[in-house]
């Protein structure tokens, strides 16, 4: 088997801004192409008419994904008021239409104040969420409704940026688990008419906010000029609010055999940690636990 078809040991991180029409895996699918690379995850799907920021997790970088789907996210959104559809955004076909609300800006905002702070969510049915180990969005396909219960997500904030009947654009700043499209109709729902989403675009995934994304077509021309280390962040780069501890040479081999072992580490906060041995080299993620014990959570192979 030829090097390129078992792929390359890239390890890192990288900031695609997703286009429009295409799914999250066919967007990690074409970055793990362009860069030939033998593993590739990434931290939380976008809706396929939904553009923006989604961290590819190249080699290594792959095992931190699941620590960062924790993270809150913000959204530009602009929703059409007296259109509902079956997905709650332009993919679905019309099944409402409602009279277009007669508000002002002003009003439009004192709505939105009201979503902020915790709130409770049903999500849509067109969703991943399963249900007896089946997709919610296969239920709904065959037209069958599941009862969903819901869901607590927070809104750290909501601010309008335009109201040009019909179409409301907002911003979100929201925990994961928040479902913007779900979010819309409620708000559709308290200027009495109903809403579905025309365009998505994540901002920034937290801690990322400020970094660059790149286009699929700029990380080709990257690839085309070897370029492509100016567009990989670093493996725990999504990681960085976890506190580092550094190990010496002989708990450095203890760790790097999976094994859990006492370790007092001065100043270390108790709770999950980057580890990192005495030349500066990532080892791993670990937790660090009340008793001193160091207990490995992810072991890199870099």
């Amino acid at each position: 088997m030829s090097r390129r078809r078992r792929g390359l040991n890239i390890h890192g991180v990288v900031l695609l801004d997703k286009p429009v029409g295409i799914t999250s895996n066919r967007a990690l699918q074409k970055v793990r192409g362009i860069f030939q690379a033998r593993k590739a995850g990434h931290t939380g799907s976008l809706d396929p008419f939904a553009t923006g920021m989604l961290p590819i997790c190249l080699g290594e970088a792959s095992k931190t994904a699941s620590f960062m789907l924790e993270a809150a996210k913000h959204y530009r959104a602009t929703a059409r008021l007296g259109e509902a559809t079956t997905t709650g955004d332009v993919e679905g076909e019309v099944i409402q239409t409602t009279a277009l609300p007669d508000v002002s800006f002003e009003h439009i905002q004192g709505v939105l104040a009201q979503f902020t702070g915790d709130i409770q969510q049903v999500p849509p049915m067109y969703s991943a969420l399963k249900h007896d180990g089946k997709p919610l969005y296969e239920y709904a396909r065959a037209g069958i409704e599941i009862e969903r219960p819901a869901r607590t997500v927070t809104i750290h904030n909501i601010t309008l940026v335009a109201w040009q009947s019909p179409l409301l654009t907002f911003n979100v700043h929201c925990s994961k688990g928040t479902y913007i499209r779900t979010l819309a109709e409620d708000i559709a729902r308290a200027l009495g008419s109903c809403a579905h989403l025309v365009e998505l675009r994540r901002l920034t995934v937290e801690p990322f906010a400020g970094m660059t994304m790149h286009t699929l077509e700029q990380l080709q021309q990257m690839h085309e000029k070897g370029s492509m280390q100016d567009c990989l962040l670093p493996v725990d780069v999504g990681l960085r609010g976890w506190p580092k501890v550094t190990l010496d040479h002989t708990q450095q081999a203890k760790f790097s055999h999976g094994n859990p072992f006492e370790c007092h580490l001065g100043g270390a906060v108790e709770g999950r940690v980057r580890v990192y041995g005495p030349d500066g080299n990532l080892l791993g993620l670990a937790m660090l636990q009340a008793d001193g014990v160091l207990k490995a959570l992810k072991v890199f192979n870099l």
